[in-house]
């Protein structure tokens, strides 16, 4: 097998999924070819991603006339066609699932962002897509909001498999590994298997660095400038640090020999937003063991055309991470701060992808009654 940066990343430990579904993805052969060439193992989507699916194809046209036709609300209308393309992607993927144990294969869905703040809604509508989706590789993404967590909780000890969504800080991410820790537990107790239960805790990078940064140019000297695109990085090492801590803990000892497994970071939001930046730089930076890159097709691909993968860069940089963090702490930027603003404009960006999506197939529906 001929070595490609995407090999060489895969063979470290970083399982590469794909942030992008759509119905022309599924029936073009796109997915498949870039699980055959690129080790694309999972696809990720959110209503950002749906949204553009939807209003850039007429591939939904007739399947919204038939939904119009049956009556259906749009609302219902948007997660009938999610349901059939996260199905079509499942299905596709199901032959990966199987290989890895589970481990990947795996194709994730968001509940409504509409729900953000909405602990039982949560509940109850990750068990419902579930259900409907009805397949074992399935995950249900619930933002890591304080709603959010204990729906967390709940929908593990279901036995269901989640996709912990919009967490920005070390604090945040420490919550959600102890909301998968109580599921498991809850989990244990209803009587289901744990190692069916799989969960990954989506920590994001370059909106990190694309809000601190901003703050570094405002301070605008030699040393806040020599701060910039460094920041999202330590950030996410320090991540994996807590997330080595956690899981050799005491408490995560005793559920792994109940069968508990890792529930692993998942890089997100990890396309360049400074174009000075090499374009598969929060791909290559954060190649380490036991996480998952969920990234777009534009970054696979300049990770396969320029990435430079130079092996594990996070287990040795914990210290040089920390000294990061306090340099721009020292220049009067919370970091804190920085991360409760970003999880709230994260749901405020979904929010309005969801309802821009509603509108487009609110306004297709009533063109095709």
């Amino acid at each position: 097998m001929t070595s490609t940066p995407s090999l060489e990343i895969s063979q470290i430990g970083v399982s590469i999924w794909l942030d992008d579904l759509s119905k022309d993805r599924l029936t073009s052969g796109s997915l498949a070819a870039l699980m055959e060439h690129n080790h694309v193992v999972g696809v990720t989507s959110n209503p950002t991603i749906f949204a553009g699916a939807v209003s850039g194809s007429d591939s939904y046209t007739g399947d919204l006339a038939d939904l119009a036709r049956a009556g259906v609300t749009p609302e219902e209308a948007v997660f009938e066609v999610m349901i059939r393309d996260i199905q079509g992607a499942c299905d596709l993927m199901r032959p990966v699932f199987d290989s890895t144990d589970g481990l990947d294969g795996r194709v994730s869905l968001e509940v409504s962002p509409l729900l953000a703040h909405d602990t039982s809604g949560t509940i109850e509508q990750a068990k419902d897509l579930w259900n409907r989706v009805d397949r074992p590789n399935l995950m249900i993404k619930i933002p890591a909001t304080k709603a959010g967590l204990p729906a967390i909780s709940e929908a593990i000890g279901e036995g269901i498999s989640v996709n912990v969504t919009l967490i920005f800080s070390l604090e945040r991410y420490g919550e959600v590994i102890d909301a998968y820790f109580d599921g498991i537990e809850k989990a244990q107790a209803a009587g289901h298997s744990l190692s069916a239960i799989r969960s990954v805790a989506s920590f994001f990078v370059s909106r990190v660095d694309a809000a601190i940064d901003a703050k570094l140019d405002a301070v605008n000297t030699p040393e806040a400038t020599a701060l910039r695109s460094l920041s999202a990085v330590a950030n996410a090492r320090l991540a994996y640090e807590l997330f080595l801590e956690r899981h050799n803990s005491g408490r995560a000892q005793g559920l792994k020999q109940k069968g508990m497994n890792n529930q692993r970071p998942l890089w997100a939001s990890t396309g360049v937003k400074d174009p000075s930046l090499p374009p598969a730089y929060y791909v290559t930076e954060l190649a380490v063991a036991d996480v998952v890159n969920t990234m777009p097709e534009k970054t696979l691909m300049a990770l396969e055309a320029v990435g430079v993968v130079e092996g594990d860069r996070v287990t040795g940089y914990f210290d040089a991470a920390r000294e990061t963090l306090g340099a721009v702490e020292d220049l009067g930027i919370s970091l804190a701060q920085v991360t409760d603003a970003l999880e709230q404009d994260g749901v405020e960006k979904f929010v309005q992808s969801w309802r821009e999506l509603l509108e487009t197939v609110a306004n297709a529906m009533e063109g095709s009654a």
